[in-house]
């Protein structure tokens, strides 16, 4: 499915609808240039589940947000060694336990399932957003 979103409203809004059908076990693999809004997209999904926001765990390459159901927010931007990803013990992520919000997915492929939703966005700053969803 593609979608063109004009406006910031509209593109949390979207974020917000599907995440009425994630389940614990779903992965949500999500991919664009810096500034395109991947880290505004799991904002609005975790607000939506939550009631609570994210924040970009570039740092810290993961953020649990206990609650039910539990969401677990990945972001392997700084990942340039598949190895790194097994130091760090980020596969446990993959139990099927919380909802998993992966960005710069492509990073870590190697340790993501390969049942998964992929979510492209392209557009940045002001811009419409256009998001390709499949699912994989």
């Amino acid at each position: 499915m593609r979608k063109r979103l004009a406006t910031l409203a509209d593109f949390t809004a979207f974020a917000a609808e599907f995440s009425r059908r994630l389940r614990p076990g779903d992965v949500v693999a999500l991919s664009g240039a810096l500034g395109s809004g991947k880290t505004t997209f799991i904002d609005a999904v975790v607000r939506s589940l939550h009631a609570t926001g994210a924040s970009s765990p570039t740092f810290t390459f993961w953020h649990h947000y206990a609650g039910d159901p539990p969401i677990d927010h990945l972001d392997f931007f700084r990942i340039r060694d598949p190895r790194e990803l097994t130091e760090l013990g980020l596969e446990e992520a993959f139990d099927g336990r919380s909802i998993v919000l992966v960005e710069w997915w492509r990073n870590a492929a190697a340790i993501l399932p390969v049942h998964r939703y992929e979510i492209e966005i392209v557009g940045c700053g002001e811009e419409p957003r256009l998001v390709t969803l499949r699912q994989a």
